[in-house]
């Protein structure tokens, strides 16, 4: 039997590591403090402040010893209570929950394909999934226009099948929008549900086949929630970035399409009311992080359980 000595960790290393691990944990943190909380900050001050054409007044004032607060909450009033945004709004999450759940019904078999391909086959395959980022979103965006206008590549194939007598409307329109964004954000499906899906352990599901079960009942039973993790991802990341999308409601969608960006927009640049434009755009990530932290909440909890009964 054999005595090892335990290597000495001096307290100069011990400091070293400390340092490390707590620069490697720090830098997001600042990063997220810097790119996101301060500027949400300032954003929120500006939804909040009193104005005088372009100039913001203080929050603050001291008169007579007196410190007052200034704080105008009616800019939040008049979102909850004027319809046009509360539609719009909902419109943003029904257009966006729409796309995720395309994103994910076309995406999901994509990515599975692309796990249990041969492995030379992989790299390949990825680079067609990221392809279309080569090329700019809006020259993309523009070729759809192309194809979906009246006189567009779609309707003239048609016609010139006689398939359709007249040109479908297809450009600003719902349809439209949806295809515009489905195209745009489908990779950031892919993408996380396959590097999920090519970690699965194939021997679960021949345990599965050997114990009888159909391959269809295996998928559901094992590939399914094994690739949870990357469902989540995936469609957070589309979820989240076609709430505020711009670009193609503007260029896709129609007046029946209004989005949360395009009122940004309008609020920012054509009313020139930087307080209302502040306060939609407060809205606007608070529906985002809320879910988002219950959500996460959630999964420590959850995740701490498990770990409580294994």
């Amino acid at each position: 039997m054999s005595n090892r000595r335990k290597p000495i960790v001096s307290t100069g290393d011990r400091l070293l590591g400390a340092f490390g691990a707590r620069t490697v944990i720090g830098i997001p943190y600042v990063w997220l403090l810097l790119l996101f909380l301060v500027p949400f900050i300032i954003v929120m001050k500006i939804s909040i402040s009193e104005s005088d054409g372009i100039h913001f007044k203080d929050m603050f004032t001291i008169s007579d010893g007196t410190l007052t607060w200034n704080v105008k909450w009616g800019n939040y009033a008049f979102l909850a209570s004027d319809a046009l945004y509360v539609k719009t709004y909902l419109s943003s999450l029904y257009y966006a929950a729409i796309t995720t759940l395309i994103c994910l019904f076309i995406g999901y078999p994509f990515a599975y394909f692309m796990a249990r391909s041969p492995a030379a086959w992989r790299p390949a395959l990825l680079m067609m999934v990221m392809l279309p980022f080569w090329t700019s979103l809006l020259l993309r965006v523009f070729a759809w226009k192309g194809l979906l206008a009246n006189n567009g590549v779609i309707n003239d194939i048609l016609l010139g099948l006689g398939i359709v007598s007249e040109p479908i409307k297809m450009m600003n329109t719902s349809f439209s929008l949806v295809i515009g964004m489905v195209y745009a954000y489908l990779p950031f499906m892919i993408l996380p549900l396959y590097a999920n899906l090519v970690k699965l352990d194939i021997r679960l599901l021949e345990a599965a086949s050997d114990l009888g079960a159909r391959p269809l009942t295996a998928f559901w039973k094992i590939t399914v929630p094994l690739s949870k993790a990357g469902i989540v991802a995936g469609s957070m990341l589309v979820f989240i970035p076609c709430v505020g999308e711009f670009v193609i409601p503007e260029l896709l969608g129609g007046p029946s399409t209004l989005m949360i960006g395009r009122v940004l927009w309008d609020e920012f640049f054509s009313n020139n009311d930087w307080a209302m434009a502040s306060a939609v755009a407060v809205v606007m990530v608070l529906l985002i992080i809320i879910p988002l932290a219950i959500f996460n909440k959630y999964q420590t909890e959850n995740a701490a359980r498990e770990k409580g009964r294994a």
